[in-house]
């Protein structure tokens, strides 16, 4: 989900074409004018479930779809799909597709692993379906590398988090500049087609592979710029959508504008501002308490907060085995994505850190497909337009550090990766966002995130057609990792029968940070004329 965080972070949790009108006589593709409601016109993919290897309670599939849905008799690609079945077979709805973000979250991974969290409701309506998009993991992937040995020596060879002074920027550059020239040479039409408009087309191909005559679905993070994309491709499909942690689409696409953008992805969406946001309540919240519950404490927030800018700016000077300054800023931002045990285990690390001690290593983790970092930047990097000089970079740096501080450097180089990237989409969706869709779209958006900031969330419910907001108040990336079970219920009544939370509507998370004792559940506000009615 982007649970791992767009490019630098995927292994922790987890200058784009102008819009071109894709016209509907090509080959049955939806046209991006509102009101056009047409499937492709290549055969839905058959699906022939079985048991998981990994996990027998899952089942597993492959569907075959077409590279580029212009020229369906071309290249077919392979999507890895993953199932698990309602739990309540008898009072089954249908199917809630999920995309757990990124770009690049392989969904047959992190379906299974953040099943528990889904709604009990859910789980017993529903068969809960996801996939890894074109160009990740088990589906046809961008690889760049000959080898796995060949891959970590590349990470091995450049900066962990982002650069700090001139020679290290000199070496990120270059790294990423090589990592551009090894996918090129490995499969350039592929890099051509991975785009959010190219995996909209497979979702509804997946919708229509399962049998549905509308779209249930659930998106997280990135999710939700997919989810906003199918929406406005296929309006009359959609039937019921949550986006959870959402990205303002205009931003996502720079406005459709035709020139180069003055700033990078991340910046436009506000992560480095929300990072800084949510890193400052990080350490009030644990100067406010004591070390037993957060182990970094020094007794008051001001204090505390010296104490981090102390340490960051000791590790600037002398980093302390492979804890460097930049690398321990990216520890800290993606640690912030889930409260529980994200805050507490990194308030320890920075503790160890901070009496000289080398933390210990991320314990391995399950195999999974390969997940390099070429995966994410072939979406992002060919999706949403960046700044196509490397050396713009550490200016940009400089400025967002004054309004962001750490993290502001941080997301400033999550996406110099893009200004050597060397493919730009053949298809990309750039709007309009406003198409009126079959039924109204819930938003949830979270008060402090980490990485995409409740201003997009309310950005979005303005950008959209027909959408209700329903605010979480709490912290951490996504509302599905970080529960609330006020959220919880309203996502259900919605899935199941289309009732909306009445506008207005907020919802506390369940466990706050640090606390002692897990509180009774979420705390549900507002009202309206509206309430109840299902949309």
């Amino acid at each position: 989900m982007l649970i791992s965080g767009f490019l630098a972070g995927r292994r922790r949790w987890a200058a784009a074409l102008a819009a071109s009108v894709i016209s509907s006589t090509l080959f049955g593709v939806p046209d991006p004018a509102p009101a056009a409601t047409r499937s492709p016109s290549v055969p839905a993919p058959r699906l022939d479930w079985r048991p998981c290897a990994q996990d027998r309670a899952f089942d597993c599939a492959t569907a075959k779809v077409p590279l580029d849905y212009r020229r369906p008799g071309g290249r077919t690609i392979e999507l890895a799909v993953v199932k698990r079945k309602a739990t309540a077979p008898g009072s089954r709805i249908g199917t809630l597709f999920f995309s757990p973000g990124g770009p690049g979250g392989p969904g047959t991974v992190q379906m299974p692993q953040v099943y528990k969290h889904f709604p009990q409701q859910v789980r017993e309506r529903f068969d809960i379906v996801s996939w890894d998009p074109r160009g990740i993991g088990n589906s046809t992937a961008v690889n760049c590398f000959d080898s796995p040995e060949e891959a970590a020596a590349w990470t091995a060879g450049r900066p962990a988090g982002f650069p700090v002074g001139a020679q290290q920027r000199r070496t990120w550059i270059a790294a990423y500049r090589d990592l551009a020239r090894r996918c090129h040479r490995h499969d350039p039409e592929l890099l051509r087609h991975v785009s959010t408009f190219d995996t909209a087309l497979d979702l509804d191909q997946l919708r229509r592979a399962v049998g549905d005559p509308q779209l249930t679905y659930l998106g997280v993070s990135y999710g939700s710029f997919l989810g906003s994309t199918y929406a406005n491709l296929f309006p009359g499909k959609v039937r019921a959508m949550v986006l959870d942690s959402n990205i303002d689409p205009q931003a996502w696409t720079n406005h459709a504008s035709p020139g180069d953008p003055r700033l990078p992805i991340f910046l436009r969406v506000g992560s480095d501002l929300s990072a800084a946001t949510t890193l400052d309540k990080f350490l009030a919240l644990c100067g406010s308490t004591t070390t037993a519950r957060c182990p970094f404490s020094a007794g008051s927030p001001t204090a505390t907060r010296d104490k981090f800018d102390r340490l960051m700016q000791r590790l600037r000077k002398h980093p302390q085995g492979t804890w460097t300054y930049g690398g321990t800023v990216g520890d800290a931002v993606y640690s912030l994505y889930t409260v529980h045990p994200g805050w507490t285990d990194l308030a320890a690390r920075l503790q160890d850190l901070w009496q000289g001690g080398v933390p210990p290593p991320a314990p391995p983790q399950p195999v999974v497909p390969y997940l390099g970092e070429e995966q994410a930047a072939a979406v992002l990097c060919s999706d949403s337009p960046n700044p196509p000089d490397p050396g713009a970079y550490h200016a940009i740096e400089t400025t967002s550090a004054l309004r962001a501080g750490d993290a502001g450097r941080f997301w400033t180089w999550a996406a110099e990766p893009c200004a050597t990237w060397p493919a730009l989409a053949a298809n990309r969706y750039t709007g309009p966002w406003n198409t009126p869709t079959a039924h109204t779209i819930l938003l949830v958006g979270t008060t402090d995130d980490p990485s995409t900031p409740y201003r997009d969330s309310q950005a979005l419910a303005k950008e959209l057609a027909d959408a209700r907001l329903l605010t979480h108040h709490g912290y951490g990336h996504t509302e599905l990792i970080n529960p609330s079970s006020c959220v919880g219920d309203h996502e259900s009544r919605y899935l199941i029968d289309g009732t909306l939370p009445p506008a207005g509507t907020t919802c506390r998370q369940d466990t706050p940070p640090f606390a002692a004792t897990r509180p009774q559940g979420g705390v549900a506000t507002g009202g309206g004329a509206m309430a109840g009615l299902a949309s």
